[in-house]
């Protein structure tokens, strides 16, 4: 006889454990359908506020960044005798960047799970941007007669209140011309 234990032997009543398969994720989107829906949703959205193109405004992407380009044009200037780039055109071009922005942040989520297309609803653009409370510029420098460009950064985001900063510059992104705040009540999804 040997010393070693005998295993227990399982019941009758006792069935196997059936192998655990890890869980499989959903395969990913290809990579051109991620990208022609950012790209598309971006495009609705600018497309969608006639005073963004009025100016000229550009809007770059890459990834979830946003960068809004002003290109310079005669028709931007104020002061002909430094030349200029209008005060007014300054802020607004710093608030079209901050509205941009927090819209893009907004939708982010929706947007990438594929339950909202601004593509195929252009007609309700509108009701997907935040609304102005107030908006604070910083006047740096004058702004030159070349391109110009703008970052915005959502501060701080909530349903009904949300902050944003932005910067804006020419040549050197370490010499802004203008900065500004902006505080925003942001639309009801209901």
């Amino acid at each position: 006889m040997s010393d070693t234990p005998k295993r227990p032997q399982p019941s009758p009543s006792h069935k196997p454990r059936p192998t655990q398969r890890p869980t499989q994720r959903p395969r990913p989107e290809p990579v051109e359908v991620v990208k022609h829906r950012r790209d598309s949703t971006l495009s609705a959205l600018v497309d969608g506020v006639p005073y963004i193109s009025f100016l000229g405004i550009e809007v770059e992407r890459h990834g979830d960044e946003l960068t809004a380009i002003l290109p310079f044009a005669d028709k931007l200037i104020g002061n002909p005798m430094l030349p200029a780039i209008h005060g007014g055109v300054t802020a607004a071009f710093l608030e079209t960047a901050a509205v941009v922005e927090l819209t893009w942040v907004s939708v982010w989520a929706d947007m990438e799970a594929g339950l909202l297309d601004l593509a195929e609803q252009r007609d309700e653009i509108l009701s997907y941007l935040p609304k102005t409370i107030d908006f604070s510029i910083d006047y740096l420098r004058s702004g030159l007669p070349r391109d110009a460009y703008a970052r915005a950064r959502v501060v701080r985001s909530g349903r009904r209140y949300a902050s944003v900063h932005v910067e804006a510059w020419q040549d050197n992104r370490q010499k802004l011309f203008a900065q500004a705040t902006g505080h925003f009540l942001m639309p009801s999804r209901g």
